[in-house]
């Protein structure tokens, strides 16, 4: 530490501040003087470790591009993000190849057509960092190689603002790839994103529009360049949320919103349905459910989902709130047996709904078909059962309903004049997600998040520096932090997901015995996994973004999933053309002893991963491509009311991660790599003999180098 300098010093509110020296720091000082804002001007230290990290020069206050800080360390990312964001007006800034962007919670004039006309064919060297920057590098790099498919992974915390981002990218692609039809596939690929919306987001604690699904849309392009198709994958669909909700939480958008259309499908006000008035107050501040449910509806006609099957999907999600509000009563010793009254106003409205038999519904809501000895026997439920496969039986209805419109969707979006050349693929995943009460959905959150992070290490460490190595590169290895460890803790041989198909296979299992057997297997043995000192029926799991504490209680009953066939039997049979059809295809068991809904999210989770695995520049078993692709990925995150808050850190930890090699001394541009023909290029693309020259590629490989650039 030098006299004049600037440091900064740890803050109890604004987490870091900046000081000014006012002494050289010799060894064995206990303290230095530094001048702060307040007027404080001592400052103790335990050297060497206690001193304050060192500012950067002043002429790099503000850089549009982290890697080009002096110094990486935590205050000076979260310092120069506070400066563009709060001085500059700018919620962008590049990190190498990734975009950060801080949600400014507000709408910015900066995503009109004037914009997307003034990125349209630039170098990223020549603009400042922009979500539409990394949409036309994607599109320029699939235009210059044809049959060069494109990825944009986005990513960031749970209200940072990735569905927004998503919903740009796919605009620009639209704006740049148009292409002038009567009823365009650019304007249908735009109008399936408030129908997703509509049937697929909520609110949450901390965003009211949260994704409550992971999305994954390839917008396919022909040879000119515009867009003449696409096709869209859902992942790990937040189903509970239709029957429970959390204090100042809600269920999905368009049920709540419909209620102006209560004269047509037997709608009271949602104040008076338990799936709706658990989250206390039912309407989103600032929103308009009136104009919102008009935006969907054109949306539906744009897509060429015609107005009387609009209505059977609103007639469905209706009668997912009656059900609800169906009356359960306790019967015989000991409530052993339930049933519902004959003149349940609730059954008889979503049987009329649904086109079935109230009097049959009644009857499968309270009991369940067993095979015994090779007879069928019929036993009664509790009254605690039957509430539970009425809650399971709702969101099996809406979980069919969300498929069902994702197919029609991807009906409408198909490419029909030709196949597409290439592709451009957008995965909008849900943020990583810690609340004040984490359950089963947090778990498949975060675990999905691990496999996306580890996707992006092995993308931007591993496999650039193995890359290195074999063209002989000077390149020193680069350490990262491997997150394997956690991923093994949950998906390995008596992992935790492994322990709870185990549980939920046992007629006797209970969550409570789950808990005991991940102490027992994993506790003082995986340094990822720990146990909570006040609870024994809790778990903490050491995520790469945070420590987070799981409930254990419900794990088992959601993991389960279990919908009995007999209810199923009825909608297949209804009245109703599209209920019917909802479940013609598919079937469900009395129990599920092969088969999970974590198992499930396995499966899903790994099918996304393997299907980036072919646009994001993963080697692949069989080798099968030729060209190397182009992934931009974009972290995000959510400030709140203020830069200063303590949530930051996390944030500000992970884009050091992607640092470390230039805070190791490495060139920067070797953690830049856009991937345009062979490994070593730039995100500029400056000639080569510059490149070489930044590089300080010794004589001898100088020929080598400038013939791979």
């Amino acid at each position: 530490c030098h006299w004049g300098g600037t440091d900064n010093c740890p803050d109890p509110e604004a987490v870091w501040v900046s000081a000014q020296l006012l002494q050289n720091y010799r060894p064995g000082n206990q303290h230095i003087l530094i001048q702060l804002t307040d007027g404080r001007m001592e400052y103790p230290v335990l050297p060497p470790a206690g001193l304050p990290p060192l500012g950067n020069p002043d002429i790099l206050e503000g850089e549009n591009d982290l890697t080009a800080l002096t110094f990486l360390h935590e205050p000076a990312v979260l310092h120069n993000l506070r400066v563009r964001f709060l001085d500059y007006s700018s919620i962008y800034t590049y990190c190498g190849i990734v975009l950060v962007a801080l949600n400014p919670y507000e709408q910015l004039p900066i995503y009109g057509e004037e914009v997307i006309d003034a990125y349209s064919g630039q170098d990223m060297a020549d603009m400042e960092p922009h979500i539409f920057s990394v949409a036309e590098e994607a599109y320029r790099t699939m235009i210059r190689s044809i049959e060069k498919n494109q990825s944009i992974i986005i990513s960031g915390e749970s209200g940072s603002g990735k569905t927004v981002s998503a919903k740009f990218t796919m605009r620009y692609f639209a704006v740049v790839g148009g292409a002038a039809q009567q009823t365009s596939v650019e304007e249908k690929v735009l109008a399936s994103n408030p129908i997703m919306e509509a049937i697929g987001n909520a609110k949450t604690t901390r965003n009211d529009n949260s994704s409550r699904f992971g999305k994954y849309i390839e917008i396919g392009f022909g040879c000119k360049g515009d867009i003449i198709g696409a096709n869209m994958r859902t992942y790990l669909l937040e189903k509970s949320r239709v029957v429970f909700q959390v204090s100042r939480e809600k269920l999905p958008h368009l049920l709540p919103a419909f209620y102006t259309m209560h004269y047509c499908i037997s709608l009271d006000s949602a104040e008076n349905f338990h799936y709706t008035n658990q989250g206390q107050d039912v309407h989103i501040f600032g929103t308009d459910d009136v104009v919102e449910l008009e935006r969907t509806i054109n949306a539906f006609t744009v897509l060429g989902v015609q107005p009387d099957q609009q209505m059977e999907i609103f007639r469905i999600l209706a009668a997912i709130l009656h059900l609800g509000n169906v009356n359960i009563q306790a019967s015989g010793r000991g409530g052993d047996r339930s049933y519902i009254d004959a003149n349940d106003r609730s059954l008889a409205i979503f049987a009329k709904l649904l086109g079935v038999e109230g009097a049959q519904m009644a009857q499968w809501l309270c009991h369940r078909r067993l095979a015994v000895g090779g007879e069928m026997l019929v036993k009664p439920m509790t009254g605690q059962q039957a509430n539970e496969a009425r809650d399971a039986l709702a969101k099996h209805v809406y979980e069919q309903l969300f498929t069902w419109t994702v197919q029609r969707l991807n009906s409408s979006l198909r490419a029909h004049r030709e196949q597409p050349k290439s592709f451009i693929g957008v995965l909008d995943i849900y943020g990583f997600e810690t609340f004040d009460r984490n359950s089963f959905e947090q778990f498949c959150i975060n675990y999905a998040n691990e496999k996306l992070q580890q996707q992006f290490n092995r993308h931007v460490f591993q496999l650039e520096q193995e890359e290195y190595l074999r063209e002989e590169l000077p390149w020193n290895r680069i350490e990262f932090s491997d997150n394997q460890p956690c991923i093994a803790l949950i998906e390995g041989q008596l992992g935790l997901l492994d322990l709870l198909d185990e549980e939920c296979r046992m007629p006797k299992g209970s969550n409570e015995n789950w808990a005991r057997k991940l102490y027992d297997q994993h506790l003082n043995h995986s340094p990822h996994f720990r146990k909570p000192r006040m609870s024994n029926s809790a778990f903490i799991v050491v995520h790469f973004a945070d420590m987070v504490q799981y409930e254990c209680d419900g794990f088992l009953d959601k993991n389960r999933d279990t919908v009995f066939e007999e209810p199923i039997n009825i909608l297949r049979a209804s009245q109703s053309e599209l209920v019917a059809e909802l479940f013609q295809k598919e079937s469900a068991g009395g129990s599920l002893p092969n088969s999970s809904l974590a198992n499930g999210s396995i499966r899903s989770g790994k099918r996304a991963h393997r299907e980036h695995k072919l646009t994001v520049g993963f080697q692949v078993t069989c080798n099968a491509l030729s060209n190397q692709q182009v992934v931009k990925i974009l972290s995000l995150y959510t400030p709140q009311s203020d830069l200063e808050e303590r949530v930051t850190l996390n944030f500000i930890r992970i884009v050091q991660g992607l640092l470390k090699g230039r805070s190791e001394g490495q060139p920067p541009q070797l953690l830049m790599d856009v991937r345009r023909v062979l490994p070593v290029t730039f995100p500029y693309l400056p000639p080569p003999q510059v490149s070489a020259a930044q590089l300080e590629i010794p004589e001898s490989l100088k020929i080598s180098f400038l013939r791979r650039v």
